[in-house]
């Protein structure tokens, strides 16, 4: 990967999960970050179950699964041109909320969505 390193994506509760992540999933993130000329802060990226629901998050979390990241962005703008990046790069599971965009590749999930939080 040329934009991160493997260890911005571990869970805050094992050292060295970031290697958990998919390769797939982070080759397109770095194709998207370099589409964007914009740097990603990783919030979360892979998770330990325990993690996982410390942090509210639901059962069965791409994050779990090594399938997903969030991104730090608080600027429209920014965020407008991060969303169309990672669309033409194939990531398009991705979730917005005022702090982060997620984007996840988890294939036992529907296809082709944009939520809100």
């Amino acid at each position: 990967m040329k934009y991160f390193k493997l260890s911005e994506f571990d869970s805050p509760d094992m050292v060295g999960s970031g290697e958990a992540m998919d390769k797939e999933f982070l080759s397109r993130l770095d194709q998207a970050r370099s589409l964007c000329d914009i740097p990603f802060r990783i919030t979360s990226g892979y998770r330990s179950e325990a993690h996982n629901r410390k942090v509210g998050g639901v059962l069965g979390s791409s994050h779990t699964k090594g399938l997903a990241a969030d991104i730090a962005c608080t600027n429209s703008s920014q965020r407008h041109i991060i969303v169309t990046a990672l669309l033409k790069v194939g990531l398009n599971r991705i979730g917005i909320a005022d702090t982060f965009i997620h984007v996840d590749r988890d294939s036992s999930k529907p296809a082709n969505v944009i939520w809100t939080y």
